[in-house]
């Protein structure tokens, strides 16, 4: 029944080689980890069409010539399939290109559109050319011809060449130059294996130059692909690295050795900050003004991440500079304001309370720059909300001024300072953990000191959120004030 010739057997040399190529191809892009799914998935799919078509076109040379009218429907389908395919094929590449050399810009969304009406023209010219004979036909004895308006069934596919060969011209330099070449040599081989194959009739040197060029191209871009893996792999390492460093120097910018004042026994402090990345924008600081007052600062910076944590630095010492100056709360609210309000080009804000301790009395001065309300406990009392005066946050207004209230802690007293990280946990419901379940926490063990007392509320908190992520820095402070030192009698 099967009568070949030697031209015969090297096409199907040439069409089992290629689809043993191509399987190989699929073989290892789907074994692959380093392709990003997107392109896993478009190489699939395009050597899926490149074997499809080469299947079709080694069932046609099969039965090309065998007489039968179950052969002859067979050959009407495989014949357009192998034409249709050869189509997507060409509407793949395309898309590509325009991807790659336009980077999903307006003018990419315009092109691709071009090329599904492309493609659309080209399926219906095929459909109309099955009826007439037109674009090819089987005669009596089931042998292939090309009709006499074969050339159209071409005009779509040559159209999207000519815009690839446009959008390498135009944007070539936007690829990466052996991505570029690939390319090229794809376009270019089947051209040149059409010219060869008209000189040496019958041969099918445009199996080979496809199937050749296809597995080059991807080839190329795969070792492209694996290359940008290792330089972003790399790259990520140095921004772990850096992000580990800027934590660890951030860590250390804030009081983190306690007890933090081991020979005063006049108070027990005690703070944590646990920021949502690796470098957070809350921050807190407690320092000795002079040896009768204490500093006190809680604040939160607009922002998350490394802008945030750079932003924290520059307020946190502007801050403390202006408060070891003796200036009083308002007077050191307003300064930094001031300060970062002349070079704020960012638009950045923190939020600030502040208050200075005087040990001996028991006298807190503090002013508030719209943060949030501190939490008191007087020495019979429980944990209650003081609803201070906010003023306007630092960094947002020039001008501004602060109004400074004060407070007296008895021996026995406990100031609780925090973020609004602490009642804006979330959980996986999308609840709030609120003041009300702040306080709760707090004023279930009075007698603990400030150490236990964070500890508590964050397993609270902890217990609340269980495995939501943390979207916010949360950050807490407790001072208990124990009282001033009696003086010994002389003599």
């Amino acid at each position: 029944m099967f009568n070949f010739t030697v031209v015969d057997i090297i096409n199907l040399f040439f069409i089992a080689a290629g689809i043993g190529v191509c399987s190989l191809c699929f073989m290892q892009i789907t074994a692959s980890k380093r392709l990003r799914n997107i392109v896993r998935l478009y190489f699939q799919i395009f050597f899926i069409l490149i074997i499809v078509y080469m299947l079709n076109h080694f069932a046609r040379e099969l039965m090309n010539g065998i007489p039968g009218s179950g052969v002859f429907i067979a050959l009407q389908t495989v014949t357009f399939a192998e034409v249709l395919t050869a189509g997507l094929m060409t509407h793949m590449m395309s898309r590509l290109v325009i991807n790659v050399t336009t980077r999903g810009s307006n003018d990419a969304k315009k092109l691709e559109l071009a090329l599904h009406l492309l493609l659309a023209a080209h399926a219906l010219i095929l459909v109309a050319g099955l009826f007439g004979g037109h674009i090819y036909y089987f005669d009596e004895n089931n042998v292939y011809h090309r009709g006499a308006l074969y050339l159209l069934s071409n005009l779509g596919p040559s159209i999207m060449l000519v815009i690839d060969v446009f959008m390498l011209v135009r944007h070539g330099k936007n690829v990466d130059k052996r991505v570029r070449i690939a390319f090229w040599v794809f376009m270019i081989a089947p051209i040149v294996a059409i010219v060869i194959q008209s000189l040496l009739y019958g041969i099918q040197f445009i199996i080979f130059a496809t199937v050749g060029s296809a597995v080059y191209m991807f080839g190329v871009i795969l070792q492209h692909q694996n290359e940008e893996y290792e330089k972003q792999k790399i790259e990520s390492m140095r921004i772990e690295s850096e992000l580990t460093m800027a934590s660890a120097i951030q860590a250390d910018m804030l009081p983190n050795i306690f007890p933090a004042f081991p020979d005063r026994d006049e108070f027990d402090v005690y703070a944590s900050m646990d920021p949502a990345k690796e470098v957070g924008g809350d921050f807190y600081d407690f320092f000795l003004v002079d040896d009768d007052h204490l500093g006190l600062i809680m604040a939160d910076v607009s922002g998350k991440g490394v802008p945030a944590a750079l932003f924290m630095m520059a307020s946190k010492i502007l801050l403390d500079n202006n408060a070891m100056l003796g200036k009083s709360p308002a007077e050191v609210l307003r300064d930094t304001n001031e300060a970062i309000c002349a070079g704020n080009r960012e638009e950045m804000f923190v939020t600030v309370w502040l208050g200075i301790l005087e040990i001996s009395t028991g006298k807190l001065t503090a002013a508030n720059a719209g943060h949030e309300y501190p939490v008191l406990k007087k020495p019979d009392g429980s944990f209650e909300i003081i609803k201070d005066k906010h003023g306007f946050v630092i960094g947002g207004m020039s001008g501004a001024r602060y109004k400074q209230y004060e407070l007296t802690l008895e021996p026995g007293s406990k100031l609780f300072l925090y973020t609004d990280g602490v009642p804006e946990a979330t959980s996986s419901d999308k609840e709030l953990f609120g003041v009300e379940r702040m306080l709760d926490a707090l004023n279930s063990d009075l007698s603990a000191d400030p150490r236990k007392t964070l500890g508590i509320v964050r397993a609270a908190v902890d217990g609340f959120v269980k495995d939501a992520e943390q979207f916010d820095d949360l950050t807490m402070l407790c001072l208990e004030y124990k009282g001033a030192k009696e003086k010994s009698d002389e003599g």
